[in-house]
């Protein structure tokens, strides 16, 4: 009843991977990333080294780094030692006693470990949604997707990706940051998951996405706020920099004389070109009135 060692097999490639039946995109608004049952227990039936452990912890780091950089929030499952037989219940049968309460086979292995700003989950069911408070937190935070990767790919990752499918949240089967018992078994959660309940998707695919949203958006609210940018606004912050009252400062006096050194001028230019203004700390100093300088920020609207 115990998981068996598992054969090296070759990680999916792209072309390997089946055909999405539905487009959705991952947005880094929306997602929370499942980092599901990385513990050290499951791990130990592949061959250290070898595929497709390898593959599995490389891009389970390169999505968890991106996901932190973007403000993704990171959730693991992690299933506890010892279980009582209420708690492990029909799982004794398929599965034997499970884990032992020791960290050598309970603990996230470290390549992976979570940060003290994750969230850790006890599980206690295939579906990482069962007596956890996943949904709460992603209802909490307004996110309806969730980005699956871990082990095994035709169990807890597959169960979780039909269960979230029922309760309306997009998935993203990150079919390269999976692995499971076999080529064949992999083969079938990932198909499955493409047929009726998610996006199977690489991880590669997968980070250009979140980037390209992610940038798209920073630059829509850039834009937002250049175009909330007025004159009396930009006096404002001036004035803010210099300590004294806006309407104490003429729009055409020379601000440098006034006492506005070069290192509260390249915040300010810091700050414009933030909002997608093109303006650099050598124009600002070129012309340092607010005259000149609605200019310059009004002529980029």
């Amino acid at each position: 009843m115990a998981i068996p060692a598992i054969t090296p097999y070759s990680m999916p490639m792209i072309s390997d991977f089946p055909q999405n039946r539905v487009s959705w995109k991952a947005n880094p608004k929306r997602a929370v990333l499942l980092i599901h049952d990385m513990q050290q227990y499951f791990l130990n039936a592949y061959t250290l080294g070898e595929s497709p452990i390898m593959q599995l912890i490389e891009n389970i780091q390169l999505l968890k780094a991106k996901c932190t950089e973007l403000g993704i929030p990171v959730v693991y499952t992690a299933q506890p030692g010892d279980q009582r037989p209420e708690d492990r219940a029909l799982l004794q049968d398929f599965w034997g006693p499970g884990l032992a309460d020791d960290p050598v086979q309970t603990k996230v292995i470290d390549e992976v470990a979570p940060n003290a700003s994750d969230i850790v989950l006890t599980k206690w069911r295939y579906s990482a949604f069962k007596r956890t408070k996943l949904m709460e937190i992603m209802q909490e935070q307004g996110r309806d997707q969730i980005i699956i990767c871990g082990v095994y790919a035709h169990i807890g990752c597959l169960l979780t990706a039909c269960d979230a499918f029922m309760q309306d949240m997009e998935t993203f089967f990150v079919c390269d940051a999976v692995a499971d018992f076999s080529a064949d078994y992999h083969k079938m959660a990932m198909t499955y998951a493409a047929d009726r309940c998610a996006v199977a998707i690489s991880t590669a695919l997968l980070l250009e996405q979140l980037k390209s949203i992610y940038l798209s958006t920073n630059k829509a609210v850039a834009k937002a706020n250049l175009h909330s940018l007025t004159q009396p606004l930009v006096r404002q912050q001036v004035a803010e920099l210099l300590g004294e009252s806006p309407s104490d400062i003429d729009d055409n006096e020379d601000l440098i004389d006034r006492g506005l050194d070069s290192i509260r001028m390249m915040s300010l230019a810091e700050r414009w070109r933030s909002n997608g203004a093109d303006v650099t700390f050598v124009k600002l100093a070129a012309g340092p009135t607010i005259s000149a300088w609605w200019n310059l920020l009004s002529s980029a609207k």
